[in-house]
């Protein structure tokens, strides 16, 4: 394959994950707390005689951290954070993951868990546990989580300094390198769920982009075969 064949290649490839990242924005538009990522892409300039030639390259993706819509749902165990931030679950191996999508339930002891029965933290690192008298929850914008019988304990919700570095974990969770920081005034809403932050009708407008940049790569490439094989066949009739 000469240097033409090669560029489009990459070209495909970029264009192939494109299409694959913003497969599963729309397939997570509805997914709470999901927020949509964009594939970033490079030049890699090779030297060539009279000039140098440009390769795609696929260099990471990128998620956008606006925050989703907020739907209400009057589940006092739903919660929702305005702004930046993150509700940190623990894992069954003991590690700390990161989420904003807080559609939780109470566990058969008592536990804040999410879908998975990952349990929510409070701000001590410990399991938020709520007594078996406990029946009305009330969940203060600070965190504060109280009961007819006082105040049970406060959530862990913490920011990052980096917040693209985050490790995506599924499709709601998130794991950390850095060290995460509290938030005194995180904006918790309760009886709320944040939803997907994707646009499926914006996702489906650069879906028929990609898909039609995609078709222009086949076709040049088919051209591009084409002229090689005419050369091919020239070169081949000179020599008979």
């Amino acid at each position: 394959m000469d240097t033409p064949g090669y560029v489009i290649l990459s070209r495909l490839g970029a264009q192939l994950r494109a299409t694959q990242v913003l497969a599963n924005n729309l397939a997570n538009a509805d997914t709470p707390g999901f927020q949509a990522q964009r594939p970033v892409f490079a030049s890699f300039l090779r030297p060539q005689p009279g000039g140098g030639v440009a390769y795609s390259i696929d260099r990471a993706t990128w998620r956008q951290t606006a925050p989703g819509p907020l739907t209400a749902t009057g589940n006092p165990f739903d919660l929702a954070l305005r702004g930046e931030g993150f509700f940190v679950l623990e894992t069954p191996g003991g590690e700390e993951r990161y989420t904003r999508a807080g559609r939780f339930t109470l566990s058969g002891d008592g536990r804040l868990v999410d879908a998975e029965g990952n349990a929510v933290l409070d701000a001590r690192g410990a399991p938020l546990t709520l007594g078996p008298g406990d029946s009305r929850v009330r969940v203060l914008g600070d965190g504060t989580v109280q009961s007819e019988n006082g105040v049970v304990g406060q959530l862990r919700v913490v920011r990052f300094e980096a917040p693209q570095q985050l490790r995506p974990v599924g499709d709601r969770l998130f794991a950390a390198e850095e060290a995460p920081q509290p938030m005194d005034r995180p904006g918790v809403v309760q009886g709320a769920v944040e939803g997907s932050n994707v646009s499926s009708v914006l996702e489906m407008v650069r879906m028929t982009e990609e898909v039609r940049e995609f078709q222009n790569a086949v076709t040049f490439a088919d051209r591009e075969g084409e002229r090689l094989q005419t050369a091919v066949d020239r070169i081949l009739r000179k020599r008979s």
